[in-house]
């Protein structure tokens, strides 16, 4: 965690970047720091630095990667909600806003924006919710009011049916891991996992462990 202090003739945005990538990480802080009301306080590499520096410093928002190391799926938004709740938290990530952006809205995020966006789209988001705003591009908008006029109902259609847990379970299976390793990540046990497993090959509509991965693949259900 990195911390930073710079004098200021104007109050401006206190702001967390919190990012694993050390190149990612400092073009964000770039990006940031070249708007005149904006300013980066703080950085994070990790799960733990995120919740440290939220207890150290005084900050306005707070920029989140979902894929940090000690993270599980939304676990640090959902741990921040509790810790700072009157700190907003924007989601920026790779995964695939259609899957993603709506489950980190519901989980109370302020805003999700995509890493392949503009940089300009950061800026505005970031100004967005230190103000009191939701972001949200026009695609998380148009399904989030999808969702609340038309709740989605056919079994097997889509990610979208999934629990965050069954999603992450998922995603840790695309990726590779072990039902064993999985059960260590997630902190449940062998048994639990198998279970999510079931779970995932019922609302799928899938017949095999493959199928679950492919089915993954090519839903772009990747590690964010």
């Amino acid at each position: 965690m990195e911390q930073r202090s710079h004098p200021s003739a104007a109050p401006r945005i206190r702001i967390l970047i919190a990012d694993d990538h050390p190149i990612v990480r400092k073009g964000l802080c770039q990006i940031v720091q070249d708007a005149p009301d904006l300013e980066v306080v703080a950085e994070a590499t990790t799960a733990d630095d995120v919740l440290a520096a939220t207890g150290a410093a005084a900050l306005d928002v707070v920029v989140l990667d979902l894929g940090l190391p000690g993270a599980v799926g939304l676990s640090v938004l959902k741990r921040l909600r509790k810790d700072v709740p009157n700190v907003p938290v924007l989601i920026l990530s790779i995964a695939p806003e259609d899957q993603f952006g709506i489950r980190a809205i519901k989980a109370g995020a302020a805003g999700y924006v995509p890493k392949r966006s503009a940089p300009e789209q950061l800026v505005d988001a970031i100004r967005r919710v230190a103000a009191g705003g939701v972001y949200v591009s026009r695609v998380t908008g148009q399904k989030l009011a999808q969702e609340t006029l038309r709740p989605p109902a056919r079994a097997g259609a889509a990610a979208h049916i999934l629990s965050n847990r069954e999603l992450e379970v998922l995603r840790f299976m695309a990726d590779g891991k072990s039902g064993t390793a999985i059960a260590r990540a997630l902190k449940v046990s062998p048994k639990t996992v198998s279970t999510y497993r079931r779970r995932l090959l019922t609302k799928l509509g899938l017949d095999s462990t493959a199928s679950l991965i492919r089915y993954a693949v090519d839903q772009q259900i990747i590690d964010a």
